[in-house]
């Protein structure tokens, strides 16, 4: 009923730039949150940054200052805007969205994820 598909992963060097987007689709009445997780390999999955409806946004500490998070409302698209990447910023980044569909019902959907790989 609702999807959420990321893009825009792929190999960066360190100090380098991505911008990772997720759209996502379906019976959407609206989108309140929305955020990214990333997962490294063997570690547990981590809040980077989320948004809310309103624009409100927050960081995990260690991306401030180098991502910023935004979102399209008209386009039901989120973006992680990254920037100045180091090795410990790859991961598999996930997007999540809390909406609420035609039907009224409410959810937190989870995108794919996409690979982020930072290295020289």
């Amino acid at each position: 009923q609702v999807q959420l598909v990321e893009s825009g992963g792929g190999l960066v060097q360190p100090g380098g730039s991505l911008r990772l987007s997720c759209t996502a689709s379906g019976s959407i009445s609206i989108i309140n949150g929305m955020a990214w997780y990333r997962q490294a390999l063997g570690k547990q999955r981590e809040l980077v940054a989320a948004i809310t409806s309103g624009g409100s946004t927050n960081y995990v500490d260690s991306v401030k200052g180098r991502f910023t998070i935004s979102r399209s409302n008209a386009k039901n698209t989120v973006y992680l805007q990254m920037n100045s990447l180091v090795p410990e910023d790859t991961a598999v980044y996930y997007c999540n969205a809390d909406v609420t569909s035609t039907a009224r019902s409410r959810i937190y959907y989870w995108g794919r994820g996409t690979q982020v790989t930072v290295s020289s």
